[in-house]
């Protein structure tokens, strides 16, 4: 089965983003600089040829995609399997609370970072499936890039969440079911 090309992008700033707040599965809003980052994520990205654009269902992340590719004829698809680790009742709490419990420590009320790892997993192995040699664009969180990560370098969940993370404009894999 060839692989699916598949392009990841983070959602936009957010307001929590912008006062060190962790949204988790809350559901977020941009803040005004993030929409207008939306919008130039549409600028760099509406003439990529994407079969689709798959999008956690958390508002930030479907906001950031209304923005990106309004006017266009590229579907853009929900799956709640996308979204941010579920950090229970530290949603919204400081990012400083949220580093501070590993990667296999269970979030009081919550998921752990692996546990959300292998959920992503899921759903990139149905993506991997559905769009087999096709181009797609994922608009997702931190719990999706480093599922990313781990299938691109073959890191464990602990690896890829302590590698240091730096913003860019999108990162693309190819990516293939497991199993």
């Amino acid at each position: 089965m060839p692989a699916v090309e598949l392009v990841y992008e983070t959602h936009s700033i957010t307001e929590d983003n912008e006062s060190g707040m962790a949204t988790g599965w809350r559901p977020g809003r941009l803040s005004a600089r993030g929409r207008e980052l939306a919008a130039e994520l549409g600028e760099r990205r509406r003439d990529d040829a994407f079969a689709a654009v798959l999008v956690s269902d958390l508002r930030r992340a479907v906001e950031t995609a209304e923005i990106a590719f309004a006017g266009t004829d590229v579907p853009v698809l929900h799956d709640w399997r996308l979204r941010e680790t579920d950090f229970g009742r530290l949603n919204g709490h400081p990012v400083a609370e949220i580093r501070a419990v590993g990667v296999e420590d269970r979030f009081p009320g919550g998921e752990t970072r692996a546990e959300a790892i292998a959920r992503v997993n899921g759903a990139l192995d149905d993506i991997a499936r559905r769009w087999a040699g096709r181009r797609v664009l994922v608009i997702a969180h931190m719990s999706t890039y480093w599922a990313l990560e781990c299938r691109a370098h073959d890191l464990d969940p602990a690896a890829a969440v302590a590698a240091p993370f730096t913003w860019q404009e999108g990162w693309t894999y190819e990516v293939r079911p497991r199993g």
